[in-house]
């Protein structure tokens, strides 16, 4: 029985081979910065008010110009097509039945033409090298496409230490080992629902990660293909800026003087995000430094993310300065249970808390949130 985001996991734990799961949910060294996202979340009450007559509230939102059912959205996720059966496209598809916004993983093994097809609103989260020639060819790939929505991801300079990845067996790129046939054989589900019809594609690619298609995911050049991201900083961003017409987020930024820097050179949004943890451990949580990015930010979008779980994570979020958050490893786990309907079944267990805990607290619509509603532990 699903009942909340969190009854995703374990089934999801269940279905899964022990390397895939552990990708999916591991984080950096020793998880200290996945786990300050819920610490910080956790970190502050809530302040209902009564006898304000609720009926008729709203969770809706605008965002980027963009009308959304409810302020979430679902945050990109490599790798997802290996975990759910044509994950990507279940996702970007779930979302737009829910009305939520859905952002393509530059490291997707599906093509973002036809994720785009099957959700013309998706964004694309892209990881750059810092080589001009290929910024202006992935650019303008996405724009042939018809993506209006370009993500930058920014802090992944250097290869994390996802220790917890190699404990579990995974690696990029996949390497075929006695072990790993083993893992594998062990979840004849997951084999006979996804493995085996993605492979009888042909081995998937890493398709997104360039103007052109990326290298298998057993093959050697998968880890070369996103090199040089440590030569990536702000002069290429403002090249980004230049070249692409639509709107233009920076993912990844933590430091108030970072969103400032984005806003400076045109951005139209921000997300707050230490990659779920998953890059440098005892990072901060944003949501801990998010009224300060609010100051920087202005009137440009200002999302986050990291251990969003409940309808209160949610509100929690708002109140303290975000437009939006996004959510990532839940929605992938109801992908791979279910596909398509299992992720629309996880959105609206979110927007149904969401729309429940604004009652609760005596609001009508989100634009009633405010720092007011809470209090600190």
């Amino acid at each position: 029985m699903f009942l909340t985001l969190d009854d995703f996991e374990p089934a999801a734990r269940r279905r899964l081979p022990r390397p895939l799961f552990g990708y999916v949910s591991g984080a950096a060294e020793t998880n200290a910065a996945r786990q300050d996202n819920r610490d910080a979340l956790d970190a502050w009450r809530l302040v209902p008010n009564v006898l304000r007559g609720v009926e008729g509230r709203s969770t809706a939102c605008t965002l980027l110009g963009e009308s959304y059912a409810a302020p979430f959205g679902v945050a990109p996720m490599g790798l997802s097509a290996l975990m759910a059966r044509d994950g990507d496209v279940a996702l970007a598809r779930a979302a737009a039945a829910a009305g939520l916004p859905f952002v393509l993983s530059g490291s997707s093994l599906t093509r973002m033409e036809d994720v785009v097809t099957a959700n013309p609103k998706a964004w694309f989260q892209a990881y750059l090298p810092g080589e001009e020639d290929r910024i202006r060819a992935l650019i303008a790939r996405v724009r042939t496409a018809g993506f209006g929505t370009l993500v930058l991801t920014a802090d992944t300079a250097v290869v994390a230490n996802r220790e917890n990845n190699m404990r579990a067996g995974f690696s990029t790129p996949l390497r075929v080992r006695p072990r790993l046939i083993w893992d594998f054989a062990i979840k004849p589900r997951w084999v006979l629902g996804t493995f085996l019809p993605t492979l009888m594609r042909g081995m998937p690619h890493f398709e997104n990660s360039d103007a052109v298609r990326g290298a298998p995911i057993i093959s050697k050049q998968a880890a070369r293909d996103f090199g040089r991201k440590d030569h990536l900083n702000w002069d290429h961003l403002a090249l980004m800026r230049d070249l692409w017409p639509g709107k233009l987020v920076l993912k990844g930024v933590i430091a108030p003087a970072d969103v400032a820097k984005a806003r400076a050179l045109g951005c139209d949004a921000v997300v707050l995000s230490n990659h779920g943890g998953r890059q440098l451990d005892h990072a901060i949580s944003p949501l801990r430094i998010l009224p300060e990015a609010r100051a920087q930010a202005g009137d440009m979008g200002l999302l986050i993310d990291g251990g969003i779980r409940r309808g209160t994570d949610v509100i929690k979020a708002l109140a303290l300065g975000a437009d939006m958050v996004l959510v990532g490893r839940p929605f992938l786990y109801a992908a791979t249970l279910g596909g398509q309907p299992m992720a629309e079944r996880a959105a609206d267990i979110l927007k149904t808390e969401v729309h429940r805990n604004l009652g609760l607290l005596g609001l009508r619509g989100l634009s009633e949130i405010s720092p007011e509603i809470l209090h600190p532990v």
